[in-house]
């Protein structure tokens, strides 16, 4: 990786250039000097990630794009500070590792391993105030910016905060590597994935009928060889989260010796998130100067003229692996409006990868007053996604999850069937409602079905 040509050097561009635009879904920050000092500090912390395991992820998604790899990308909505305990952590990465687990057996594919934790923790919001009982304050725009609590005192926007996640994201990065590292993700015993809550399951004894092949498969292979597989005691996981606090993703925006250009090292894979799109705006501008690879959440309002613009300002030099579109279409919409999206960049020759998010755009509220996701809509959109893909010549090559290891009911639906009266037992998270386990893996069992269909496996 260290011998890496240069495909483009942005014109004009800084890590700091993107000040130079409109910056939507930014905070404003009252305290000018505390924002600056805070800036300051951020800028001498250690990075996070390195360029190399960036170049390797890259590297990988290009193969993604030839259909000889998988996309699991998931975890939190958005992460909180109060969240980065080992149990929680522990949790989020089994789940993955288990539908990992589904995937790689099912689909006869490598997985790329993509979390969504380690600084998830700016959202966008639709308004920048929320109003209770008559009294308005502003929105509670994540963990990194302000308080969930609706208190003046809790939603004033504070910069002491970027610090604080860095920190949460570092400790959450040490233990995932520790954990990965320590053999947690040993396919010489995948049983020891399982969460305590799950043994009522449905899918628990499809699943441990899984578990069981897997295991019979890696000792035959090393009876045959006479050796152990040493390669499947660990696998690689990266990180990502959407770069909305253009701040903070400035201040982990650094040159590394042995290597042209500027790295985000606050993540592996940053993305952009729909509201944040403009071509002429500031998130844009940022990312067409990093050398990640990096994401586009497209929906249902993009044009293909459009979409063809954005890319262009982002992968100018069509780079392997560098852009990954993300559609999020919702089950009404994605039949009408993905193909036109397909076939203009199909027929413009972009090079990119191509994933569902079947979460975002079905999203809808209840009589009693809960944000919520039904299953159906979900599995319908990722359905409909890898049929519409299929008929443009094309291949659906990975899905982007908001996912919990936790007993949470926040999406209806799904093996147990949760209804709205479910919802109040166990919904916990702060801004949108996520799958929980069983669901999870109801998902990656669909994706190996779907797909089966498609390419005849």
């Amino acid at each position: 990786m260290s011998n890496a040509t240069a495909v483009n050097l942005p014109a004009d561009w800084s890590p700091s250039s993107w000040r130079q635009r409109t910056a939507l879904q930014m905070p404003t920050y009252p305290d000018a000097a505390a924002l600056d000092g805070a800036l300051r500090e951020l800028h001498a912390l250690p990075p996070l990630v390195t360029s190399w395991e960036i170049l390797a992820l890259k590297k990988q998604i290009a193969e993604a794009q030839e259909g000889k790899r998988f996309i699991l990308q998931g975890g939190d909505c958005a992460e909180t500070f109060d969240g980065c305990t080992s149990e929680v952590i522990s949790n989020r990465l089994k789940v993955l590792l288990q539908m990992s687990l589904v995937l790689v057996h099912g689909l006869r594919l490598p997985v790329v391993r993509i979390g969504r934790f380690a600084g998830q923790y700016a959202k966008p919001r639709s308004a920048d105030s929320e109003e209770r009982d008559g009294v308005s304050l502003p929105s509670y725009r994540g963990d990194i910016v302000n308080g969930p609590e609706f208190t003046a005192e809790a939603r004033i926007p504070d910069p002491r905060r970027m610090i604080k996640a860095h920190a949460r994201s570092a400790m959450t990065m040490n233990f995932v590597r520790s954990l990965i590292d320590g053999g947690f993700a040993d396919l010489h015993h995948p049983e020891y994935w399982n969460l305590s809550w799950v043994g009522h399951s449905p899918l628990a004894d499809e699943y441990r009928r899984m578990v069981d092949g897997i295991g019979d498969a890696v000792r035959f292979m090393e009876t045959l060889s006479g050796n152990q597989l040493h390669n499947l005691n660990r696998v690689d996981f990266y990180t990502s989260h959407e770069a909305l606090l253009l701040p903070y993703e400035e201040g982990q925006t650094r040159e590394v010796p042995r290597n042209w250009g500027w790295f985000n090292l606050s993540t592996h894979f940053p993305w952009i998130g729909m509201r944040t799109a403009q071509l002429d705006g500031a998130h844009v501008e940022y990312f067409r100067g990093i050398r990640n690879p990096i994401g586009l959440k497209i929906g249902p309002s993009v044009a293909p003229e459009q979409l063809l613009k954005v890319i262009e300002a982002l992968n100018p030099d069509n780079e392997p692996g560098r852009l990954t579109l993300i559609h999020r279409m919702g089950a009404a919409h994605i039949a009408e409006k993905l193909p036109p999206l397909l076939a203009a960049v199909k027929r413009e020759g972009k090079r990119v990868l191509w994933i569902c998010d079947p979460m975002h755009g079905n999203t809808e509220s209840t009589t009693n007053g809960y944000k919520t996701r039904r299953f159906r809509n979900i599995r319908s959109e990722l359905e409909q996604a890898f049929d519409a893909h299929a008929a443009a010549g094309l291949h659906l090559g990975g899905v982007h999850l908001e996912l919990t290891g936790e007993d949470v009911t926040e999406c209806l639906g799904g093996a147990r069937e949760l209804t709205e009266s479910d919802l109040e037992r166990a919904y916990r998270s702060t801004v949108d409602p996520r799958l929980n386990y069983e669901q999870a893996l109801e998902i990656a069992m669909l994706i190996v079905r779907k797909r089966g269909q498609i390419v005849g496996l």
